[in-house]
């Protein structure tokens, strides 16, 4: 815990700070997740995962989980930490009804094109940013992407499985419908009276979505556009 007039220096010294506790492998700030307090550590032998961050007392008020506390040099500390909730964020179900169907566009037109390897990754976004938090809320669990569906949403799971894709357009495409399915049957069960479906968007890009499938079905089909 830094003092707020000391933080943007330890904030410079954060790889020796951690090079100091025990053999450090390799260490990154945590940008690529929104997170530049973080530092991400790989100590070793034996290899250890760690993931530093780096705070004052009054950025503790905001956070997504507690801390278990093991030592404090006074009362900051927990002055912090009673000054908010931990409180994880929870999928919201029109946020993701206003994107779904666009994503569903997006991941059949890079099909049609023949870009397979970022058709994949659009199935795996769905995953991570609809599927599995969704799937893991109705299981009572944190919606944490996919981490730990497997052992947790055990109802889901099977229908997840159909979701993942071999380097195969076709396979792809049936994948993404997959996806569609779970999305649907998620959405249902989440009983939300205040959403705001998309009948429209959800039609149209349906209809793009079988529209390649039967562009994949003709041997001598070339790439279509959106």
């Amino acid at each position: 815990m830094a003092a707020p007039h000391a933080w943007p220096a330890i904030l410079d010294r954060r790889t020796a700070l951690a090079s100091a506790c025990g053999p450090l492998l390799a260490a990154f700030p945590g940008d690529h997740v929104g997170e530049p307090r973080l530092l991400i550590c790989l100590y070793g032998p034996p290899l250890v995962h760690v993931d530093l961050k780096f705070l004052t007392a009054d950025q503790l008020a905001a956070r997504v989980e507690d801390p278990v506390v093991l030592w404090a040099r006074d009362a900051t500390v927990d002055a912090g930490l009673a000054a908010g909730v931990a409180r994880y964020p929870r999928p919201e179900l029109q946020w993701i009804e206003d994107r779904f169907w666009v994503w569903v566009h997006y991941a059949a037109t890079k099909v049609g094109r023949g870009e397979l390897f970022e058709a994949l990754g659009a199935g795996a976004s769905l995953r991570s940013w609809v599927l599995g938090p969704l799937a893991l809320e109705l299981a009572g669990a944190r919606p944490d992407g996919v981490r730990r569906v497997e052992r947790i949403a055990t109802a889901d799971a099977s229908a997840m499985e159909r979701t993942v894709a071999a380097y195969d357009a076709r396979d792809i495409a049936r994948a993404i419908g997959a996806s569609v399915a779970l999305y649907r049957s998620l959405r249902h069960r989440m009983s939300d009276a205040s959403l705001e479906r998309r009948p429209e968007a959800e039609a149209a890009a349906m209809t793009y979505l079988e529209d390649v499938v039967a562009m994949l079905e003709r041997s001598d089909a070339g790439p279509i556009d959106s």
